[in-house]
């Protein structure tokens, strides 16, 4: 029996198909309840208090109004489940939709469409945030932090960019000096930090006609609220539309001057170059093109 089967039957569930098969493995399944999505958990990422608290908010978000796939519980009531081996699962509802794009993809539709949609989803991020705002967590509550040391302290969360094996001399001095920058301005300028998605990238939008749904939280942490934006242009930054795309996003939010998301999407760029360091194999194109992103942003930004 495999580690999805053996997670489908805790909830009475049959495995269907794979969908992703990533650092997660996330699978569709049916229960008697109905379709729904089946996570294992990548080893040492998450803690299992740090999932149950993923989950606690993904469900408030639900029971909120907000489209987030709430968990579905175990006969026990329970949310997460320890496999045999010791890997952790957990199942959440089923949520209609196509991603918004894939990455290094170019979006379809024209440059209307494009706004448009990232005018919906810049709203959808502010009706998270607040509703979150709203919410008082319990005690136990615990994520990862994308706030200052997060992103570009000492040790961040995605691991210290700036020393990638595949970066140049002068590629690997832009970093350390996108770093300084980057320390610098959210030192001074102290921005808001909330709960936040930390990874809203294409594929984790599901888009259903005119509904647009928010899903896979394993990211999520207490961070600078407009990190939420600043990842999402981070895909967007060689769109013809780009300028367009920026414009709507913020003005969807409620962020009167969209140069504010600026400084958080090269903290995006430069996180994701950290994130691919221990990740990918060292042949992997991806190591090269975050580089490239970064140290292209970075030098924009710099200037």
């Amino acid at each position: 029996m495999t580690e999805a089967d053996e997670a489908a039957a805790l909830w009475q569930g049959t495995v269907i198909r794979p969908l992703r098969l990533r650092e997660n493995e996330v699978y569709e399944i049916v229960t008697p309840q109905g379709r729904a999505a089946l996570r294992l958990h990548r080893r040492g990422y998450q803690s299992a208090v740090a999932i149950r608290s993923e989950l606690w908010w993904c469900r408030a978000l639900a029971q909120a109004g907000q489209p987030v796939p709430a968990p579905v519980a175990l006969a026990d009531g329970s949310d997460l489940a320890v496999l045999t081996g010791g890997r952790c699962a957990s199942v959440v509802a089923w949520v209609d939709g196509a991603p918004l794009g894939d990455a290094g993809v170019p979006l379809s539709g024209t440059v209307r469409e494009q706004a448009d949609r990232h005018h919906t989803l810049g709203r959808l991020l502010a009706q998270v945030h607040a509703a979150t705002d709203a919410m008082a967590l319990p005690d136990w509550f615990t994520r990862p932090s994308w706030d200052h040391d997060g992103l570009v302290g000492e040790a961040p969360f995605w691991g210290r960019f700036w020393e990638h094996p595949g970066l140049t001399q002068s590629e690997a001095a832009t970093l350390r000096a996108a770093r300084r920058f980057l320390s610098d301005h959210l030192t001074l300028t102290q921005p808001s930090i909330g709960l936040i998605h930390a990874d809203v990238l294409r594929e984790n939008v599901l888009v259903n006609g005119a509904s647009f749904s928010l899903i896979d939280f394993d990211d999520s942490g207490f961070g600078y609220r407009l990190y939420d934006l600043g990842t999402v242009l981070s895909q967007n930054l060689y769109e013809p539309a780009y300028a367009d795309i920026r414009a709507a996003l913020c003005e969807g939010y409620g962020l009167a001057n969209a140069a504010e998301v600026d400084r958080f999407t090269l903290a995006r760029t430069l996180a994701s170059v950290g994130w691919a360091a221990p990740r990918l194999a060292a042949d992997d194109p991806v190591h090269r093109s975050h580089i490239e992103r970064a140290v292209m942003f970075a030098r924009r930004c710099l200037a």
